[in-house]
């Protein structure tokens, strides 16, 4: 085979991965909904807690010294794959059951059920498993509560509203859990690499 010829086959072989892995997925996503949203979920907290760490040290210069946290990246990837990737999976589906989206106002309906009701409740269970995985008592969640749970839910409030509206409204059902986990992703990056 001429050597030009090997090196399109190569390339076009690389093109088609994307297509493969995409294939993949959803074929798992059909099989297994809730155990590939969860390993999904599971992963993606890991890693974005894991780049976190990253941006964070490398904006630290003066801590270079300072290793990795690795149980940060263990307890966001327990949290993804029992709490955020089941509870994502079955507020999608509730969500499009209770309100379908030829309802009369289905987009700001789901949109309001997501930050008004799920959001502060998720939050809350966010603080509550990270405070348990820390191995901390139930005075520091009271603190931790008190201290940071109203900032949180305002930030997350302006940062995930326009993400959910376009997730509840206009990703596909069984893509709407890996959306937001991407989103996720990306704000745990931007959020470090702004030192927040």
């Amino acid at each position: 085979m001429a050597p030009g010829a090997s090196k399109l086959r190569v390339e076009a072989d690389l093109g088609a991965f994307p297509r493969r892995a995409l294939a993949q997925y959803l074929r798992l996503l059909r099989l297994y909904p809730v155990l590939t949203k969860a390993a999904t979920s599971g992963i993606l907290s890991a890693l974005g807690n894991f780049l976190a760490q990253l941006i964070e040290k490398k904006q630290e210069k003066e801590n270079c010294s300072q290793k990795l946290d690795v149980r940060g990246p263990l307890r966001y990837a327990i949290y993804g794959f029992f709490f955020t990737g089941p509870l994502g999976h079955f507020f999608y589906l509730f969500m499009e059951h209770w309100i379908p989206p030829e309802a009369p106002l289905a987009g700001v309906t789901r949109l309001l059920l997501d930050r008004l009701l799920f959001a502060p409740a998720f939050l809350a269970l966010f603080f509550l498993i990270m405070n348990f995985l820390e191995g901390k008592d139930t005075a520091a969640f009271a603190a931790k509560m008190k201290r940071g749970f109203w900032p949180a839910l305002q930030m997350n409030w302006q940062v995930w509203t326009p993400v959910q509206f376009i997730n509840v409204n206009y990703v596909p059902l069984q893509c709407r859990a890996l959306f937001a986990n991407l989103a996720a992703l990306f704000c745990y990056t931007c959020l470090a690499s702004l030192g927040k």
